[in-house]
């Protein structure tokens, strides 16, 4: 994907998002959708945006048995889209069928999708981790753990807070693909996130995408804030 920004359309319906893409006219974006507009709209908001000249980021997260895994990346793949995820806690045997899929379903002379895999929902803190899902490992730990199964399985990257981008890089090297959402400006609310950066830490920290949701749709100018928030990443020195 071409931006490092992808701006997470966590809207209901299409017509939301159609008046949200008037702030940016005649400008091509890396955008997500996610399961909340997805399962509202469909396969036809992909072929909107598409068609419109958008990038986008599918976040599913898809979590199953291998072989429904593999056969719905196969369905995602035909629709033309730029990045997809699993959850890591799936497995290599479901990440691996994941990007089996994956290229099963790509339409011959086009990319395949990106696959990333998600290690732990920035939301997530270590306390809740270990008292919830009864892992006992420490949270950066895990992280890391996921972070390796990914890569032994093939996929590309993975999904996680840009705090632990330096320790996944170290660990599986730094052409391994690091998307962070939880991105929030200084002065912004943390709403329902844990471990989150600015903009300007993200890029320092290694992170490759940064995903960044109601600090951009939810602004009073929202070329403005996105604007603003490119310039901070620009800026930062890596």
């Amino acid at each position: 994907m071409k931006s490092p920004c992808i701006i997470a359309l966590d809207f209901q319906s299409r017509k939301e998002v159609e008046v949200f893409l008037k702030e940016f006219p005649n400008e091509c974006l890396s955008v997500k959708i996610g399961m909340e507009l997805y399962y509202s709209e469909g396969p036809a908001m992909v072929q909107m945006l598409k068609t419109a000249g958008h990038e986008i980021f599918l976040d599913l997260k898809l979590h199953d048995i291998p072989n429904t895994v593999r056969a719905t990346m196969k369905q995602l793949a035909s629709l033309g889209v730029d990045m997809v995820n699993v959850h890591a806690a799936g497995g290599t045997k479901m990440m691996r069928a994941a990007m089996e899929g994956l290229k099963e379903g790509t339409p011959i002379g086009k990319k395949r999708p990106i696959c990333i895999a998600v290690t732990q929902l920035t939301s997530t803190s270590e306390e809740q981790m270990q008292k919830e899902q009864w892992i006992e490992k420490p949270l950066a730990d895990t992280v890391v753990h996921f972070a390796k199964l990914a890569k032994e399985s093939g996929l590309d990257g993975v999904v996680c807070s840009a705090l632990e981008v330096p320790m996944i890089s170290q660990a599986v090297g730094k052409d391994f693909c690091t998307v962070t959402p939880g991105i929030r400006m200084q002065t912004a609310s943390m709403d329902d996130q844990v471990r989150v950066v600015t903009p300007d830490e993200a890029r320092r920290l290694g992170s490759t995408y940064m995903v960044v949701g109601r600090n951009i749709t939810k602004a009073e100018n929202k070329k403005e804030a996105y604007t603003q928030i490119m310039k901070l990443w620009e800026e930062a020195k890596t």
